[in-house]
């Protein structure tokens, strides 16, 4: 409806900018306690997983190599394919100006001076740290589990606007500059979906064959599952489902106990590779040349701040705003363009996470030397296994 309106009467839909506008500023609200909360409970629960012994350590090495290569990823297939040209910046020449020029004076020591939602998260990430060695943190741990409760509940309310928010900001964007504008996001969507199936069947294809596992067995295995988070857009939906399902073919129940849960927090793979390149294609909407040292702020800020996107629908929103305000060289008001077809691209998402936190349950499983082939095989039916040892079935 924004795009026609922006279309047949373009002088009114500019005035329905402020409806985009308005949307995002109340999705800033969040952005500082959703940071402390998730980061501080995140952190403090990685000190639990070292505890609980080299499942855990396991557990947080595959998380980290795995997240970290979908983020690099994200950032090599948008820098290269370069999704975001062609749109014209929704604001002003001096503003995207101003933008640009502080993109070229970047500084490290302002960057770590100046940055509010760098400082607040650097202090969650030291709270969350003294409290995993803090004796009575169960009883804080509670508290801030209950106002984090909260906040996404609010969190829900909020995002129960962002069709009026996506309206606003597709009106503006298509009657002030045009209906090619849809092009690029468009192309945005079809980089986001191309890559996150090229990091299944590549990179995770790649991980489970190396335990003889045939991906394609696993997505007919967890086909109801995957149908349920394509329906919510929230891989959460299916969770039970699944620890059911990876125990029935041949995860011991310890390992599924710890590694799915603390996947939804810390493997997220499917919204790394989104946050990475909706940050670079909103840079390139607004044609900054972001310097090396800004690429690797970008991994860096990220590698944090999207361990805080639950599978809560509507969190990566705020943590892709929390990104950029982190950043502080792309405009936070470009926010604008994504939220017509965020929506389009979170059961991408959901997806993505759902099987890579199936792919860390099996991998560590293995690593225990506690996978059970034969339940597996019983589990995948009459499915036949040829590898490149002839002797395998």
């Amino acid at each position: 409806m924004g795009a026609a309106m922006g279309h047949f009467y373009p002088e009114q839909a500019v005035e329905m900018g402020p409806l985009g506008k308005y949307f995002i500023e109340l999705v800033k609200l969040f952005i500082f306690p959703l940071i402390f909360l998730t980061i501080t409970i995140g952190v403090s629960g990685m000190s639990d997983l070292r505890r609980v012994g080299t499942v855990g350590l396991k557990a947080l090495l595959y998380f980290e190599v795995v997240t970290t290569l979908a983020l690099l990823i994200g950032v090599l297939v948008a820098y290269v394919i370069q999704p975001g040209l062609g749109v014209v910046p929704a604001g002003t020449e001096v503003e995207v100006a101003n933008y640009t020029s502080r993109a070229q004076a970047f500084s490290w020591l302002d960057f770590l001076v100046s940055n509010t939602t760098l400082q607040v998260l650097l202090i969650s990430l030291l709270f969350g740290t003294g409290l995993g060695y803090y004796r009575g943190k169960q009883r804080v741990l509670e508290y801030l589990s209950r106002i984090l409760k909260w906040v996404f509940r609010w969190l829900h309310w909020v995002m129960l606007l962002a069709p009026l928010g996506a309206f606003g900001g597709m009106a503006f964007t298509i009657g002030k500059y045009g209906l090619h504008t849809l092009a690029p996001l468009a192309k945005l969507m079809l980089t986001v979906y191309s890559t996150m199936a090229l990091f299944i069947f590549g990179v995770l294809w790649w991980i489970l064959r190396q335990y003889r596992v045939k991906i394609l067995s696993l997505l007919n295995y967890i086909k109801e599952e995957l149908l349920v988070v394509l329906g919510t857009s929230s891989s959460e939906a299916a969770l039970p489902a699944l620890m059911e399902k990876l125990e029935q073919m041949g995860c011991p129940k310890p390992v599924v106990g710890l590694v799915v849960p603390t996947g939804y927090s810390f493997n997220l793979d499917g919204t790394t590779i989104y946050l990475s390149m909706a940050v670079l294609f909103l840079a390139q909407v607004y044609g900054i040349d972001l310097s090396i040292a800004q690429y690797a702020t970008v991994v860096g800020v990220l590698m944090v701040t999207s361990k805080g996107a639950a599978g809560v629908t509507g969190s990566g929103f705020v943590v892709l705003a929390s990104t950029l305000s982190a950043i502080q060289v792309i405009p936070i008001e470009g926010l604008a363009l994504l939220i017509g077809v965020d929506r389009f691209m979170s059961e991408a998402r959901a997806i993505t996470n759902f099987i890579g936190n199936a792919v860390a349950t099996i991998v560590v499983s293995n690593w225990e030397g506690a996978f059970d082939r034969g339940k597996m095989e019983q589990a995948f039916s009459t499915e036949v296994y040829e590898y490149d040892d002839p002797g395998y079935r």
